[in-house]
């Protein structure tokens, strides 16, 4: 596959975060009389955090309740996590050699803007990104493939001709609905989760064996290191 623009995920695919994410919401569903399991979580929250919670519990609460308690959990994800913060293995050098190539990359993550902005601002990573598309930019979330289709056209690359990269069969769902390939980072899912979608070309648990090749009408991943 030929590409012209790459897109990240960033939960699970940039850095491996989704553990202490299922814990903070166990920990916050049971506070609101919800108890799940951490697989029940791993399996079923996944999304735009006011869509979940109102999947859960359907009009219990109010928007303004619903954006109340998903900064809560939010805010208790970023403590537990700032001091482990880092990228996943290999994600560095990957950005930097798809800069100096020229590729146009972007992000187009679940996540609100306060953690979207926790990630980069730490990990000092805004200089690699033309854009950066989070929950508060999108009116649907994923498996719908809205936000995808907006860092297409910030980066100005047809969606068709982008490759993303996500670690979760929701994500890998909304790629397929946008007619895009996927490459899986494997921090959450295995790679039986993802046997019904057509668009998934490797499975990998991290970036360092990833490179890029120049071709005259755009790039490819070297499979030789895959």
């Amino acid at each position: 596959m030929h590409i012209k623009g790459i897109i990240f995920d960033m939960d699970g695919t940039m850095v491996d975060n989704m553990m202490i994410h299922h814990r903070a919401w166990q920990r916050k569903l049971a506070a609101l009389g919800l108890e799940l399991t951490l697989e029940d979580v791993r399996k079923r929250i996944h999304g735009v955090n006011l869509e979940i919670l109102e999947g859960l519990f359907g009009d219990r609460f109010t928007l303004a309740e619903r954006i109340k308690i998903s900064a809560e959990k939010e805010a208790a994800y970023r403590e537990i996590f700032l001091p482990q913060l880092k990228l996943i293995d290999g994600l560095h050098p990957f950005l930097e050699n798809a800069f100096a190539l020229k590729i146009p990359m972007g992000i187009g993550t679940a996540a609100p803007e306060e953690n979207a902005n926790f990630i980069l601002n730490n990990l000092t990573l805004r200089p690699f990104f033309r854009s950066v598309i989070h929950a508060g930019n999108v009116e649907k979330g994923k498996p719908n493939p809205e936000v995808f289709e907006k860092v297409a056209a910030q980066i100005q690359v047809p969606i068709s001709e982008c490759l993303i990269f996500e670690d979760s069969p929701t994500g890998v769902a909304a790629a397929e609905r946008a007619n895009c390939k996927c490459i899986v980072i494997t921090t959450s899912h295995e790679p039986a989760e993802f046997t019904r979608f057509s668009n998934v070309l490797a499975f990998v648990k991290d970036f360092k064996n990833l490179g890029l090749i120049q071709q005259t009408d755009g790039w490819e991943i070297d499979k030789n290191k895959t």
